[in-house]
């Protein structure tokens, strides 16, 4: 009971605090020199009025419930510490490695010759030939 007491007490405190910066601003005056005077006076309405909460967005729907938030950071976190153990150092071995090089090399298929250099001019000079400039820039 003690803590509502205290709870409420914080609520009254803080309410009183602010109570002084609520102001209808009834007494300001925009300084006529001012750029955006014209401005002010323009959008400024006194007699506007107030927003009621009627005038608030009703609350989404289709959304999960708030509860359901934690439970899938719960699962999240569950689901890393996973990850973690499971490629943790102490789960990598270096063991029968020449096995899985050969496995590798078949999947791969047949070595291929290195490219000879008078292959490669060969394809450029092809390449030169077959290729069109582009027309000259008309002035």
């Amino acid at each position: 009971m003690n803590l509502r007491r205290s709870g409420l007490a914080a609520g009254v405190a803080g309410c009183a605090l602010l109570s002084g910066c609520v102001h209808p601003f009834k007494d300001a005056i925009v300084d006529p020199r001012s750029p955006v005077a014209a401005e002010v006076v323009k959008t400024v309405r006194p007699d506007a009025p107030y927003p009621t909460f009627v005038d608030f967005p009703k609350k989404p729907t289709g959304l999960r419930p708030t509860r359901q938030y934690g439970r899938d950071a719960d699962r999240v976190n569950a689901d890393a510490a996973k990850l973690i153990a499971a490629t943790a150092d102490s789960t990598w071995t270096l063991k029968d490695t020449d096995a899985f090089a050969a496995q590798a090399r078949a999947d791969a298929g047949p070595v291929l010759p290195p490219v000879q250099p008078g292959d490669t001019e060969a394809f450029a000079r092809d390449l030169k030939a077959r290729a069109t400039p582009p027309p000259p820039v008309k002035r």
